[in-house]
């Protein structure tokens, strides 16, 4: 069975699980579609890119699996956050280019310093956006965390992590 890839690719011949968030509302995005396909891609050791949605997908899914190795089972909402927020808003995580980034053959890098900065604002932003809303799903109702989103804390999407 292969992964499942981005509805956002212009191929629309894609697979499609279920989501939290309909997919054809109009408030899903990339963000509801990393954390919506998660558990089923987390598994995967192998992942063919089909297009720069992919590639978002995939940098989405490494980012959950770093926010998830940094929330332990006895840590409040309160705790988790600070947790969170301390990962998505560090400055200094690395962007496709970079020697310690995972997937540098998957990704293409920056032409220049200008888009390096974009991309790395752009990043940001996304990292953002997922801790709060991983928040949301890991205390459901402000208690938890949940057992389920844990138990992903061991796994490493394609063998890599950041």
């Amino acid at each position: 069975m292969p992964a499942y890839h981005s509805i956002f690719l212009e191929d629309g011949d894609v697979a499609v699980i279920d989501i939290d968030v309909p997919q054809d509302s109009e408030s899903y995005d990339c963000v509801d579609e990393i954390l919506s396909l998660f558990r089923a891609n987390v598994l995967f050791r192998n992942f063919e890119i089909n297009g720069p949605a992919d590639r978002m997908l995939i940098y989405g899914t490494l980012f959950i699996t770093e926010c998830l190795g940094k929330v332990k089972p006895t840590m409040t909402v309160r705790e988790a956050e600070k947790a969170l927020n301390n990962i998505a808003l560090d400055t200094n995580f690395a962007i496709p280019g970079d020697a310690t980034f995972p997937l540098n053959q998957a990704f293409e890098p920056p032409r220049d310093r200008q888009d390096a900065e974009t991309l790395r604002s752009y990043l940001a932003q996304v990292r953002q956006e997922i801790a709060t809303r991983l928040l949301a799903r890991l205390y459901p109702g402000g208690v938890g965390p949940s057992k389920w989103w844990l138990s992903f804390t061991k796994r490493k999407f394609m063998g890599k992590s950041f």
